[in-house]
C-alpha cells in the first residue's frame, strides 16, 4: 500500500495552518521509530544504498517526509527480535546503523544525547537524532552493557519486546516472574543512575506498577495507548495512568492500528483512524493530565491508521487536537514540550545519582541466585 498522501492543491484548513505555524516555533518529538530495522531488512544495513533522500512510497519514513512532518527530534530504535542470534552483537550493529545514518546525512541529522540538543538542532534547521535500545535481551543478563550503550549514545531503553526475558515480564507473553526480578530492579536503578530514560512500552502491567514503585526518575511509555479504549495488553490500564502524573512521566500515543482499535472492529472500509487516535490522546490526558501525554508513532513500515500514513502527517494530528479545542500550550506540550520536561528531569536525576553511588554490577545469576 502506498504511504504517500494524495497530491494536489490543499484546501484552506485553518487548524492545519495553525498547527504548521506552531510546529515552526515549537519542537515536535517522536518517541519511537523503527527505521533502522527497516534498513537492516530492506538494504542489509546499507544506509547509503537505502537512500533516505528519496521518498519511500513502500514504507513510511524518509528525509523528505520527516521535513514535511516538521519533526524536530526523532528517537530511533535499535530494535532486535528477542530470539535473534547473538543479541549483544545485534544491539551494537543497530546502534552503529543509527550512527551511520547521522554520518550519511549531516545536513539533516544532528547526533543528539541531551534534551538541550533538540533546541540546538531546531535552531540549526536539523533533526535531533537520538538512539534508543528496544529490548533488554541484548544485555545478555548483565548490567555492564548498559554503560557501553550509554557511552555509544543511547538515551532510552525499552525493557523488553514481545517476549518475557529472564528478568522482566512482557505484556504479550506468559508472566514468568510476577513482574521484575532483583536483576530487573537493578536495571532500573542503573538506568536512573546513567540518566537514561526507562521505557515501559511492551512490559506487563505488573512491571509497570513495580517500576513506578522504584524508579527515582520519571518514566515514559514511548509507544502505547489507553487500554480502556482498546483492550490490548500493550496499552496502559487506568490505574497505571493515574500514577503516571505522580511519577512525572509521560505516555506517548502510538499509531499502530491494533493498539488504537481492536482488530475485530477494523476493516479496509473502516480502519483505525487519526480521529480514533485523537480520542486516545484525549483519554490519556484526562486520566494522567495534559502535561503527561506525547507522541510515539512506532512507524515500522507496517500498517498505519487512515490519516497517519507516514511521518509527513504529524501536523494533521496536531491540527485535529486544535479542532478539539486544545490550547496552544496543551498542543505544544503534546508535540514535544512534555517529553522534554521528562528528559530534563531524567538527566538531573542521573547527575544526582552519580554523586551518590558508583556503577551497578551484577548479572541475573549473581543477583537472582536466591530466586
Amino acid at each position: 500500500m502506498s504511504k504517500t498522501a494524495p497530491t494536489g492543491a490543499r484546501r484552506s484548513d485553518p487548524a492545519l495552518d495553525k498547527a504548521l505555524a506552531l510546529l515552526d516555533a515549537a519542537p515536535l518529538v517522536d518517541g519511537h521509530n523503527d527505521l533502522p530495522w527497516v534498513i537492516r531488512e530492506a538494504a542489509r544495513g546499507d544506509v547509503v544504498g537505502y537512500d533516505l533522500n528519496r521518498a519511500h512510497q513502500e514504507t513510511d519514513t524518509d528525509i523528505p517526509r520527516l521535513r514535511e512532518g516538521k519533526v524536530a527530534a526523532q528517537f530511533w530504535a535499535a530494535f532486535l527480535p528477542t530470539a535473534i542470534p547473538h543479541p549483544g552483537r545485534a544491539v551494537l550493529e543497530q546502534i552503529d546503523l543509527i550512527r551511520r545514518m547521522n554520518e550519511a546525512h549531516p545536513e539533516t541529522f544532528l547526533p543528539a544525547v541531551k534534551a538541550s540538543d533538540v533546541v540546538r538542532a531546531k535552531k540549526a534547521g536539523k533533526i535531533a537524532s537520538f538512539i534508543t535500545v528496544e529490548g533488554g535481551v541484548g544485555l545478555e543478563n548483565s548490567l555492564a552493557p548498559l554503560r557501553i550503550w550509554h557511552a555509544a549514545g543511547a538515551r532510552l531503553m525499552t525493557l523488553c519486546h514481545n517476549e518475557s526475558l529472564d528478568w522482566v515480564d512482557s505484556a504479550t507473553d506468559r508472566a514468568r516472574h510476577g513482574g521484575l526480578t532483583a536483576f530487573g530492579r537493578a536495571v532500573i536503578a542503573e538506568l536512573n543512575r546513567l540518566g537514561m530514560i526507562v521505557d515501559l512500552a511492551h512490559v506487563s502491567a505488573d512491571v509497570m506498577r513495580q517500576v513506578l514503585d522504584i524508579s527515582t526518575a520519571p518514566v515514559v511509555f514511548s509507544h502505547s495507548n489507553a487500554r480502556a479504549l482498546c483492550d490490548h495488553p500493550r496499552n496502559v490500564p487506568d490505574d497505571v495512568l493515574a500514577r503516571v502524573k505522580d511519577n512525572g512521566g509521560i505516555v506517548m500515543a502510538t499509531f499502530v492500528p491494533k493498539f488504537i482499535r481492536p482488530a475485530g472492529t477494523q476493516s479496509p472500509a473502516a480502519p483505525a483512524s487519526l480521529e480514533d487516535l485523537a480520542g486516545h490522546i484525549e483519554y490519556l490526558a484526562d486520566k494522567a493530565g495534559l502535561a503527561h501525554v506525547g507522541i510515539g508513532s512506532d512507524f515500522f513500515g507496517g500498517p498505519t491508521p487512515a490519516g497517519l500514513e507516514h511521518v509527513g502527517r504529524f501536523p494533521h494530528l496536531i491540527a485535529e487536537m486544535i479542532r478539539r479545542g486544545w490550547s496552544d500550550d496543551a498542543v505544544v506540550g503534546l508535540a514535544g514540550g512534555n517529553f522534554l520536561r521528562v528528559f530534563r528531569a531524567v538527566e538531573r536525576e542521573g547527575r544526582r545519582q552519580r554523586t551518590l553511588r558508583g556503577p551497578g554490577l551484577g548479572t541475573v545469576e549473581s543477583l537472582d541466585r536466591a530466586g
